[in-house]
């Protein structure tokens, strides 16, 4: 069961920070998930579209030119970094990367900052999973490019199960551990599905996860969550 820092190692450092990806780095995790917006074209890296959670800055992100947006103190001086900047810096590292589409006009700069990858980072795009909310965008990505691996978002238990990612072609599904059974995780393996949970902290979800036979976990604590994982084991 992999374990995927969840915003980065953001239980102890600011979420979606080049600092919590260089600590969930060091902390062994198998992958990082992060969050992006689209603001002028540009794909920044953080969890919501208001800022006053996550940064020393207020109101939406979208009232602000993303010149402004890069001054802003993201937690212990840290700065919202782009999706460029996570990609340059995981480039050389084994790590897969999970980018979860926030915002509905992200589709656009996503393809345009992949080629840009894949020629200058020669970053491969099977290192990547797509994941979002809004199965809109993971329709039109499947259109552009089939070939990418994608996430299709839940936070409930669809009466069809999971049907609605394998109706997406999805690679994985993405759940909810407050709605997720083994059932569920049947139902997706059965339909070729990988299984990844959000978000799995304690030490009795890691152990059902596991139980359950998930593929991996999404987790604040990466390190944490890997020795109790190996306790268990």
């Amino acid at each position: 069961m992999q374990i995927i820092a969840h915003r980065g190692a953001s239980g102890d450092y600011p979420e979606n920070t080049l600092l919590a990806i260089e600590q969930a780095i060091a902390q062994g995790a198998d992958a990082i998930e992060i969050d992006v917006f689209a603001v002028q074209g540009e794909l920044i890296v953080i969890h919501d579209h208001h800022l006053a959670r996550t940064t020393n800055g207020s109101g939406s992100i979208y009232q602000y030119g993303i010149e402004q947006l890069m001054q802003l103190d993201a937690g212990r001086g840290e700065r919202i970094p782009t999706l460029w900047q996570i990609l340059q810096r995981l480039a050389a590292t084994g790590l897969w990367l999970n980018i979860e589409l926030k915002g509905d006009n992200t589709v656009a700069p996503l393809l345009a900052l992949l080629d840009k990858a894949q020629q200058e980072l020669q970053f491969d795009s099977q290192r990547l999973l797509i994941s979002s909310f809004n199965h809109h965008l993971l329709a039109e990505l499947r259109r552009h490019r089939p070939e990418l691996k994608l996430g299709a978002l839940t936070a409930s238990l669809a009466i069809d199960y999971a049907a609605f990612a394998q109706q997406l072609q999805a690679y994985s599904v993405n759940c909810d551990v407050s709605f997720i059974n083994q059932a569920f995780v049947d139902d997706a393996k059965a339909r070729g599905l990988k299984v990844y949970v959000y978000t799995v902290d304690q030490a009795d979800d890691i152990a059902r996860m596991q139980q359950y036979g998930v593929d991996g976990i999404f987790s604040n604590y990466p390190a944490r969550s890997r020795q109790r994982l190996t306790e268990q084991n």
